[in-house]
């Protein structure tokens, strides 16, 4: 009678009264086969751009107890080499599963599975089990389906986690199976978006509500926010580095529009007899005088800046105000202090990159 063999394994089934005189070997090597299929590791080397069969033994005894001349039966299988081009491993009919590492280099791309079905394209560096029916390889890990827990971490706490798909597709995060959930979706493509897409009026949300949070960009660079992705926008540039602007440029005749107030809040100068006033950080400001005072120039400027300071009377009065050369007045005359204990006075001025003009001033003004 002739021999037939099992399915998956492909183990030859004895007959009695067959195999007179190999039978024993024959034995040992189901044992061998039985043995690899359970904890079985061998590695292919399938370097290059041809096509690779896995072997397979289906019936000699492997005389040195060794799983190499036999790759095709093995559980675990590691594909190692440089690829330099598109192959396909195949696995001829068997019907069984696999753990297959993917340790391959070169940016091509390795398809594990049956010779004449359907096989999976395994990426470079993947670990993972799959399985054949003989026909249709199937990437079991591919194919679990959400993942349910309370708490789930990714990284052994010794190094980062990544979170990544399979291939060449997008990644999206949502909650409820993406019912009644916003979704945050990383797109798979050069230069590709990071969107965050809120459920209905819900808010992107910064910070644990106890604490600020920051938006940051990662590295020397500015960021930039806008809408539309770019098209048809204005956007706001926070630029990177020492003194950094934040700009606001507008879209074609698209203004700045301020529902409510903005405003400069009000410094309070320490006085000064020679009278220091950074308009960078305290634009708007008030100083009371103690004694005469002379302003210096004013320190880092900006070409079409308004500044204003209210000059207060201390308690004693007729405090002197004299201006560097570098504040411009109507018929180049400074108007004279008001000398009221108590009282103020309110100059204003525009910076034409060069000098400050007066734009107005107000005397002799009840502050308390």
């Amino acid at each position: 009678m002739a021999s037939s063999y099992t399915s998956r394994l492909k183990l030859e089934r004895q007959t009695s009264g067959e195999n007179s005189g190999t039978w024993g070997d024959l034995v040992n090597y189901t044992f061998n086969r039985l043995d690899a299929g359970i904890d079985g590791w061998t590695n292919v080397n399938v370097a290059g751009s041809t096509n690779v069969t896995l072997t397979s033994n289906n019936s000699t005894l492997n005389t040195d107890d060794s799983t190499t001349d036999d790759e095709l039966h093995n559980r675990t299988i590691e594909l190692f080499g440089a690829l330099t081009g598109n192959i396909n491993v195949f696995t001829g009919d068997v019907e069984n599963s696999f753990t297959v590492f993917n340790n391959t280099t070169g940016s091509y791309t390795l398809t594990f599975g049956p010779t004449t079905g359907t096989g999976v394209a395994l990426t470079q560096g993947a670990k993972t089990i799959v399985y054949s029916d003989g026909s249709t390889m199937l990437d079991v890990m591919a194919d679990l389906g959400p993942v349910t827990s309370t708490g789930l971490t990714v990284g052994n706490g010794a190094a980062s986690g990544v979170l990544t798909s399979s291939g060449a597709y997008d990644l999206t995060l949502n909650t409820n199976a993406g019912s009644n959930s916003g979704e945050i979706t990383i797109t798979d493509a050069a230069n590709g978006n990071i969107t965050l897409s809120p459920n209905g009026t819900g808010e992107v949300v910064v910070g644990s509500g106890s604490a600020a949070g920051d938006i940051t960009s990662s590295g020397a660079y500015d960021l930039i926010i806008d809408t539309n992705e770019g098209t048809n926008a204005g956007n706001i540039t926070l630029s990177n580095g020492a003194n950094g602007d934040i700009t606001f440029t507008n879209n074609g005749t698209g203004v700045v529009k301020f529902n409510d107030a903005a405003y400069f809040p009000e410094a309070n100068l320490t006085f000064d007899a020679t009278q220091d006033w950074d308009v960078q950080a305290s634009p708007v400001a008030k100083v009371t005088l103690d004694d005469n005072v002379t302003f210096d120039a004013p320190s880092n400027p900006t070409t079409g800046q308004f500044i204003s300071i209210l000059c207060i009377q201390d308690a004693t009065g007729s405090r002197t105000i004299a201006w560097n050369g570098v504040f411009e007045f109507a018929a180049n005359t400074a108007p004279t202090a008001t000398e009221t204990g108590g009282q103020a006075d309110l100059f204003s001025f525009r910076y034409n990159g060069t000098k400050w003009l007066s734009v107005g001033t107000t005397l002799d003004l009840i502050v308390a």
